[in-house]
């Protein structure tokens, strides 16, 4: 799915949740170009299928709904070293201290199943870091590597 003006998250002008914030809205939809260029691949992949010596399962007929397929990964590789990654095991950038990056970016590549749970689960983690840096708490620095599981509190 390209980017398109159309495609943006908004704050709801009349719908707020219980503490009284905006919620999102978003307006999603594939155009009429992006349907028939997923019509396109369709057709092509028995053939490539076919040179690849793959057996195809399933051809789905029109894309996934937006928001359910796809975790862009890779672009912000998280490491324990500068030299090979972007992002600090807090999901900090190494050269730019303050700036965290909050998304899939970090993998280096996925695998089949969603990843929502565990991006939020270092949105987490990152939160409490740059929460605990900002204070000057010797916890962010005590603790170069994150926890197995939970804040690094």
């Amino acid at each position: 799915m390209l980017p398109r003006q159309e495609n943006r998250v908004t704050h709801d002008p009349t719908r707020r949740d219980a503490w009284g914030i905006p919620v999102i809205r978003i307006e999603c939809a594939h155009n009429q170009a992006q349907v028939a260029r997923a019509r396109d691949q369709n057709a092509a992949l028995p053939a490539l299928a076919e040179v690849a010596n793959v057996k195809l399962l399933r051809i789905d007929d029109a894309p996934a709904r937006p928001g359910t397929t796809v975790h862009e990964c890779g672009s912000a590789r998280m490491g324990t070293d500068p030299a090979n990654s972007v992002l600090d095991p807090h999901n900090q950038c190494w050269d730019a201290q303050g700036l965290y990056v909050a998304d899939a970016a970090c993998f280096p590549s996925q695998g089949n199943q969603n990843p929502t749970l565990t991006i939020l689960a270092l949105i987490a983690r990152a939160c409490d870091h740059a929460l605990q840096s900002s204070r000057g708490s010797s916890t962010a620095s005590e603790h170069p590597n994150p926890p197995e599981c939970g804040l690094d509190t």
